[in-house]
C-alpha cells in the first residue's frame, strides 16, 4: 500500500515542484542579474585598470596602489574613527532610552517611540539640508549657544576640520539611535517583569539592574545591532555626501564617499574602486566575526 501510495503521489508532486520552480524563478533571475553577477563582476574588475571602459588586467596592481594613495589613508581613518566614537554611544545611548521607554509607568509611550523612531525613515537629502541651515556659521545653533553666552564666536560646524567630523558624528547618531533602541525595546518586552521584580526586593539599583540583568538578557539583541551598526558606519555615505560632501580638504571623507568620487566624480576607475570595495568587504567581513566571536560565548 505504502508503494502504491507513493508512485500515486510522484507526479503530484512533481507538478507541484514545477509549479514552484515557476513562481520562483522570476524572482531568482532578478537576484541573479542585479546581486550575484555585480558582485562577480565585481570581483573581476578589482584586478582590472585603466579609465572609463579602457581596462586591461593589472593583477595586485591597486592593491599596491591603496598603499600609496593619502587620501584613501585618510578616508579610513575618517572612517574607523566614526566607528569607534559613535557606534558604542549609539548603541549605550538605544539601549538607555529603550530603558525609559519600556518604564510601565511612563504614559504616551507610543507617541515618543514614534518620535525617537523618526529620524530613520527620514529622507537623508531632507534633513540634510536642514541640518546644514541649523549647524550654518550664522545658524540657529550657533545662535542660541552665543545667547546662552557658552560661545564668544560661532562655531564652524561646516569649515572646521574637527567641528565637521564632530557634526558627521553628532548625525548619524540623532538618525540611527532610535533604530537600535527599537530593537531593544522588543527584546526587553520578552524578559519577564519578575526579574526585575525579585532584583527590586534585593535593593538593586537601576545601574545594577542594567548591568546583572537587561545587558546579559539582551546579549543576541546587542551582538545584532553592534554588527549592523559596525556595517552601516563602514558603508557610510549619504550624510556626508549631503551635509559636508567630504569636506573641508576631505577632512570628513569615508570609504564610500572616496569610492563614489573614484567612480564618477573624478576620472573613472572601476577598477581601483571596485579593489577598495573588495577591501572594505574582507574587513566588514573580518568585524563581524570579531564581534560574533566576542559576543557570542555560548
Amino acid at each position: 500500500m505504502r508503494e502504491k501510495s507513493k508512485i500515486a503521489k510522484g507526479p503530484l508532486e512533481k507538478k507541484l515542484n514545477r509549479t514552484g520552480w515557476m513562481f520562483v524563478s522570476g524572482a531568482s533571475a532578478l537576484i541573479i542579474v542585479f546581486t550575484f553577477y555585480p558582485v562577480v563582476d565585481a570581483l573581476r574588475l578589482a584586478f582590472m585598470s585603466g579609465k572609463g571602459n579602457q581596462l586591461s588586467f593589472a593583477g595586485m596592481g591597486n592593491f599596491q596602489r591603496m598603499l600609496q594613495d593619502e587620501t584613501l589613508k585618510k578616508a579610513f581613518f575618517n572612517t574607523f574613527l566614526y566607528l569607534i566614537i559613535q557606534v558604542p554611544i549609539m548603541l549605550i545611548l538605544g539601549l538607555i532610552i529603550a530603558s525609559m521607554l519600556q518604564n510601565k509607568d511612563l504614559r504616551f509611550k507610543g507617541l515618543f517611540r514614534t518620535a525617537i523612531f523618526l529620524p530613520c525613515i527620514t529622507s537623508s537629502v531632507a534633513y540634510a539640508l536642514v541640518l546644514k541651515t541649523i549647524f550654518a556659521n550664522e545658524g540657529l545653533f550657533n545662535t542660541l549657544l552665543t545667547k546662552c553666552g557658552l560661545i564668544s564666536e560661532p562655531i564652524l560646524w561646516l569649515n572646521d576640520a574637527f567641528w565637521s567630523k564632530m557634526l558627521i558624528i553628532i548625525v548619524i547618531t540623532w538618525r540611527w539611535t532610535g533604530y537600535n533602541a527599537m530593537f531593544y525595546i522588543a527584546g526587553l518586552q520578552n524578559i519577564e517583569p519578575s526579574i526585575y521584580e525579585a532584583a527590586d526586593l534585593d535593593g538593586a539599583g537601576s545601574l545594577q539592574k542594567m548591568r546583572y540583568i537587561t545587558a546579559p538578557l539582551l546579549r543576541p539583541v546587542i551582538l545584532f545591532t553592534s554588527i549592523t551598526s559596525t556595517i552601516g558606519t563602514l558603508q557610510l555615505f549619504d550624510e556626508v555626501k549631503n551635509i559636508t560632501n567630504g569636506g573641508p580638504a576631505n577632512a570628513t571623507i569615508t570609504i564610500s564617499g572616496y569610492i563614489y568620487n573614484v567612480c564618477f566624480s573624478y576620472v573613472s576607475e572601476f577598477g581601483y574602486a571596485s579593489a577598495i570595495a573588495l577591501v572594505v568587504v574582507i574587513i566588514i567581513a573580518i568585524l563581524s566575526a570579531l564581534q560574533m566571536r566576542v559576543g557570542d560565548k555560548e
